[in-house]
């Protein structure tokens, strides 16, 4: 009775101990019992020699020890000294000597010896140049990172868009070997693959793209169609240069030293048989059509060829087609693979739908977890009522949601067409999606309403009266709801030219009687950020004079504070200019001053145009030069406005500085006086004015500079919010002799630069009850 209840007790445990058990023993068995020296042994003493001498020990690499150390040992000649930290003392730079600044490099990819993928060249001539050359440029450039042509002679005028290196000679080995030269010197530390093609090849660029993505960078590869040698001992066989060819960097590395004597014994009649034979006699590596299972696609075309209805599977999957003949085979072959790569990319797109769709069937959600449309980030959620995005309603004709502020306004340009669009496309998918047992036809839009999602793109929702005819030729009128999303599309970087936080900024500062008295904070505040860090800046006063002042101005300046403010600031800081100009205007504008302002510079001068209340700032001044472009590229900030501290902090004390906070402030989107532009960009505009100018004199005081970029220019006009650009509240006067829309949009700010909605609210909520008490 007992053996049984003991029995049964221990019955559960059983398996737990002889696991346990089991478990001790294999780990026992698969260690060794012998200790290993983790380093090499102790050196044996000196033997000696029967000449008397003392023997050398063995070699390091002889030694029949375990030199080879566990992953998770600890080296036996380090003592536990070795691991305690060590404390590096700050030494201080000495307060004589100016502080070295860090050089460095150009872009981040060049310190962090990050390199771009492939690198194409054509090689082409001066007959085929304009021909051949423009062609392959249409249907290559705009795919790659870097296309270059290389050519021994070329006409005066190169077409527009290509990047050409001329070598001065025609003789064909010459010209592959200055080639090659060239790749050595400007690209072979920017770029890890080079493909070589000649200008009667069409290349399909995606495709040569997705072979050398697939390819190790440290393979010494050269691939192509392979070629016998014509004549010689050369073993090997080298790349057509018909069908195009790859070299890797690490290739055309090793071949550089040994570059002058391949130019030296040239035994070739054709440039890429002479390449072929270098690389083949220095580097030992040949011409190769497949490499890790990955092959070189090519076709041979053949004369008066159709791509449309060529049938064979190589032309279909070719990464190069050779020769083209003329420019329009070029492009009707250039056609025919944008196409076969389009409905590559669909099925692509397909099947990732099918695959998400499947994969979501297995979450705890189940299908509901797919968002529609499949692969499409799912719609935003607000977290707040402010963050709720608006629905804006519209018709065919009209839209209820205007850029002004009006309630309704006519549809127009882009956004005309956008609608246009989007009601098409909803036919054609209802069609697609009923046909044949119905056919529908659109009557008329009922109601219209889209949104902009900045997660997934535009949604739509349309109602659409639409008749639905069957197959035996009933009709009957109905209303439809769909909805649609146009997707944003891959992001792009759009190339920009380089620029630098080095330039000098001239900034000007135009002042009238009015603004006088807020000089002195404008002064104190600039002083601050840029005369006590040496800014490589110089700030210009402009005194506007009215014919009265001007009469005046020997008895009774009216800027002579201002002027003893200016001189006190160069004593204080005795490296610091601050020039000023007196101009006499019975109509002070923008352009009419800057007009004066532009003639006392040189043309590649960086202005940027200050308002009074205008607190300057380090980080703005290095955005002014970042987002200022020469010949491509003007900005003007959006300042942040404070509020009247009279409503924003009614009853209280203000801050004594301006703070970026909803209820201090807001962005004035209705203010364009701030601008940084170049000199030789505001001539040019001007100069394209002039007609204007002759026909009515007064659009110089009706515009501003902002308007004569937009109407007089095609540069792109930079508009964003600038947090590091603040202004105080100061009361602004505007100007009735500005266009109707400048002086709208002065009043507009005037009025909303009192203060927000609910501090506006309290102070009228006061107002009415000590009126009603």
């Amino acid at each position: 009775m007992r053996l049984s209840l003991v029995l049964s007790v221990l019955r559960p445990a059983g398996p737990v101990a002889i696991g346990v058990s089991l478990g001790f023993t294999l780990s026992l068995l698969s260690v060794t019992w012998v200790e290993e020296p983790c380093g090499p042994p102790p050196r044996p003493a000196a033997r000696p020699r029967p000449d008397g001498g003392a023997a050398p020990p063995p070699a390091p690499g002889n030694t029949n020890g375990n030199a080879a150390r566990r992953p998770n040992a600890v080296p036996a000649g380090l003592g536990a000294d070795s691991w305690e930290p060590r404390v590096v003392p700050y030494r201080p730079p000495s307060p004589g000597r100016a502080a070295k600044k860090a050089v460095r490099t150009r872009y981040i990819s060049t310190e962090l010896g990050m390199r771009q993928r492939l690198f194409v060249g054509v090689l082409t001539s001066k007959s085929t140049l304009n021909t051949l050359g423009v062609a392959v440029n249409r249907t290559l450039a705009h795919r790659l990172e870097r296309l270059v042509y290389f050519t021994g002679m070329r006409g005066r005028k190169v077409p527009h868009g290509m990047t050409v290196v001329t070598h001065s000679d025609e003789r064909p080995i010459w010209n592959m070997y200055q080639t090659i030269r060239y790749l050595l010197d400007h690209y072979v530390n920017d770029f890890d693959w080079f493909f070589l093609v000649q200008d009667d090849t069409y290349t399909e660029a995606h495709r040569i793209s997705r072979l050398v993505a697939h390819l190790s960078i440290d393979t010494h590869l050269y691939l192509g169609r392979p070629e016998e040698f014509i004549g010689g001992d050369t073993e090997g066989r080298y790349c057509y240069g018909g069908f195009g060819y790859l070299l890797s960097r690490s290739l055309l590395l090793l071949l550089q030293q040994h570059l002058e004597s391949c130019r030296n014994d040239i035994l070739s009649a054709r440039p890429d048989e002479w390449l072929g034979r270098c690389i083949i006699d220095y580097t030992s590596v040949s011409c190769a059509e497949e490499h890790e299972g990955l092959h070189y696609h090519y076709f041979e075309l053949g004369k008066n060829t159709d791509p449309e209805q060529e049938t064979d599977l190589r032309f279909q999957s070719a990464f190069t087609v050779h020769p083209v003949p003329d420019p329009l085979q070029m492009y009707r072959l250039h056609k025919y693979f944008a196409q076969v790569e389009l409905e590559r990319t669909y099925q692509e797109i397909q099947q990732l739908q099918l695959e998400i769709q499947n994969a979501s069937s297995l979450s705890a959600d189940g299908d509901n977890s797919a968002t529609w449309p499949i692969g499409i980030p799912p719609p935003f959620q607000p977290k707040t009522r402010f963050e709720v995005l608006r629905w804006d309603y519209f018709t065919e004709d009209q839209v209820y949601a205007c850029v002004d502020g009006s309630p309704k306004c006519e549809l127009r340009g882009v956004d005309l067409a956008d609608v246009a669009d989007v009601v098409a496309t909803a036919m054609e998918e209802l069609n697609r999606k009923y046909q044949p047992v119905l056919h529908v036809r659109k009557q008329q839009l009922v109601n219209g309403y889209r949104r902009f999602d900045p997660t997934r793109g535009m949604e739509y929702t349309l109602d659409l009266q639409v008749e639905v005819v069957t197959q035996k030729g009933h009709s009957r009128s109905v209303t439809k709801r769909v909805h649609l999303v146009r997707p944003l599309s891959e992001v792009e970087i759009i190339p920009m030219p380089y620029v630098t936080e080095a330039s000098r900024i001239n900034v000007i500062l135009p002042l009238t009687a009015h603004d006088r008295d807020y000089a002195a904070h404008f002064l104190e505040a600039y002083a601050a950020a840029a005369f006590e860090s040496s800014e490589n800046a110089v700030l210009t006063f402009l005194f506007i004079y009215d014919p009265f002042e001007a009469q005046q101005v020997t008895q009774n300046d009216i800027f002579a504070p201002v002027k003893a403010q200016i001189t006190e600031y160069e004593r204080k800081y005795a490296e610091v200019k601050i020039p000023w100009i007196s101009v006499k205007t019975d109509a002070p504008s923008q352009i009419k001053v800057m007009d004066i302002i532009s003639k006392k510079h040189p043309v590649d001068t960086l202005f940027f145009v200050a308002g009074v209340g205008t607190e300057v700032t380090v980080d703005f001044l290095n955005r002014c030069r970042m987002n200022t472009i020469n010949n491509w590229q003007v900005f003007f900030p959006i300042h942040f406005q404070g509020y009247n501290p009279a409503i924003a902090y009614h009853n209280q004390v203000p801050p004594a500085t301006l703070d970026l906070l909803r209820d201090a402030g807001r962005f004035d989107r209705d203010v364009f006086h701030e601008a940084c532009f170049y000199n030789a960009d505001y001539m040019a505009a001007r100069t394209r004015m002039t007609g204007d100018v002759q026909e009515n004199e007064d659009i110089l005081e009706t515009l501003d500079i902002y308007d004569m970029f937009i109407k007089y220019s095609n540069l792109h006009v930079f508009r964003a919010v600038e947090p590091a650009l603040l202004q105080r509240y100061r009361h602004q006067a505007c100007n009735p002799r500005l266009s109707e829309e400048i002086y709208h949009r002065c009043v507009q700010s005037s009025l909303e630069g009192l203060g927000s909605r609910s501090q506006l609210a309290m102070v009228l909520f006061e107002q009415e009850q000590g009126n009603s008490t």
